[in-house]
């Protein structure tokens, strides 16, 4: 394997069936399905969950910002609880750590104890982002990876790689094989935001973004296939 210890990045909506909304059962348990294979031949995974299925800060629209991200840091959580619910029930050990301290549902995020964790072959689900108001899960999922020196992010979405436009607008939209991290800045691309993407060249975390959809992904993603888009 090219990785022993990753972040893997999962959009909410990545979690939702084609409405984008709530959470699909199917969709759920065949990422569970990956992430324990990937486990069980001894790669650690730190799982960083958006909540864009079903509250995203920026569509609170005359709502106060830090109130809209605490309820989008709130969304998190559920998909969380819904990732480990759906990995403990296939047998694999899972903790979930949350940047804002709600201890009666789950851990608070200790960096010494989440490696720990990992250590141990549990998955370790990190909610709440950062736990601070203005700052993307996408953000979360660079800091935890710095802080627990993962050694790549993998960016499951919706779409199958970073494309210099909208392929969903764009017929002609060209997909990248590889793109550097400035370039993805000064291209504005939307991949992730750019505080996250600065944390990742800083610390030289390079990013694996692919399709979720297609099962074996994420196992592809970890063996260094060629697959999606290389961000370093």
């Amino acid at each position: 394997m090219r990785y022993k210890r990753i972040i893997l990045k999962l959009s909410g909506e990545a979690l939702a069936n084609e409405t984008g909304f709530g959470i699909s059962n199917e969709i759920i348990n065949e990422v569970a399905d990956e992430i324990i294979e990937v486990v069980n031949e001894g790669i650690q995974v730190g799982v960083i969950v958006g909540g864009g299925n079903f509250w995203r800060g920026r569509t609170g629209v005359g709502m106060d910002r830090t109130t809209a991200d605490h309820m989008g840091m709130l969304a998190t959580v559920i998909n969380s609880l819904a990732l480990q619910d759906a990995l403990e029930n296939k047998g694999m050990p899972t903790r979930v750590q949350t940047a804002i301290e709600m201890k009666q549902i789950a851990e608070p995020y200790i960096r010494r104890r989440a490696i720990r964790h990992l250590e141990k072959g549990r998955v370790v689900i990190f909610a709440c982002g950062t736990g601070n108001p203005f700052f993307s899960t996408d953000s979360a999922a660079a800091l935890r990876a710095a802080e627990i020196e993962a050694e790549a992010i993998l960016l499951a979405k919706n779409i199958d790689g970073v494309y210099d436009s909208d392929p969903k607008i764009n017929k002609d939209a060209t997909k990248f094989d590889q793109i550097s991290y400035i370039d993805v800045i000064n291209r504005d691309l939307k991949v992730m935001d750019t505080t996250a993407i600065t944390l990742c060249m800083d610390n030289k975390i390079p990013i694996v973004v692919f399709a979720l959809n297609e099962k074996g992904n994420i196992q592809k993603a970890i063996q260094g296939e060629k697959l999606g888009t290389y961000i370093c």
